[in-house]
């Protein structure tokens, strides 16, 4: 049994986004960048600046390209720990943000999310994709859960493919 198995594995839940979240979404963006950004010797305004003005620009792209229909805070045990936009298109279910506040990362909440989204994609037959940095660890968990490297998306993002299983093909062996 995996460790995102077990039964001490916390159980996740999804909420719709409320118009007070901004600050929660914040949170669990910054908790995406500041890692990469401690290297970079800047005072902690000059980070708190960048961090508000990406957050901003990646907001305003979200609501402006994609269907946010599928936008959802994470819950676990009644705390909020992270969100999940996700867009359904013909033939596809792309997961167009996937993240976790640092604190709440490593616990299993990760491959639940996508173990459901991956039974929703099989039952379907909807093909999986997301778009990951190259250094970015979460790739090893969707490599886990059955993603596969299909090619460049310029030179910041590689793009990541899960294709369809047959519903309860690991009965039918």
């Amino acid at each position: 049994m995996s460790t995102a198995d077990a039964p001490s594995s916390p159980h996740f839940a999804l909420r719709e986004l409320r118009a007070d979240d901004d600050a929660l979404l914040y949170r669990i963006y910054a908790g995406t960048r500041i890692e990469e950004l401690g290297p970079l010797g800047w005072s902690e305004e000059q980070i708190e600046s960048f961090l508000r003005m990406q957050h901003t620009a990646q907001h305003t792209d979200y609501w402006r390209n994609y269907d946010t229909s599928r936008f959802h805070v994470v819950t676990c045990e009644g705390q909020d720990v992270g969100r999940l936009y996700v867009e359904r298109r013909p033939g596809s279910l792309d997961i167009i943000d996937i993240a976790l506040l640092p604190e709440h990362r490593g616990r299993g909440i990760g491959s639940r999310l996508l173990q459901a989204l991956a039974r929703e994609a099989d039952a379907d037959a909807l093909t999986m994709h997301i778009h990951v940095e190259h250094a970015n660890p979460a790739q090893h968990l969707y490599l886990r859960h059955g993603f596969e490297f299909i090619g460049d998306a310029g030179p910041i993002y590689r793009l990541m493919e899960r294709r369809p299983r047959a519903p309860h093909a690991e009965q039918a062996a």
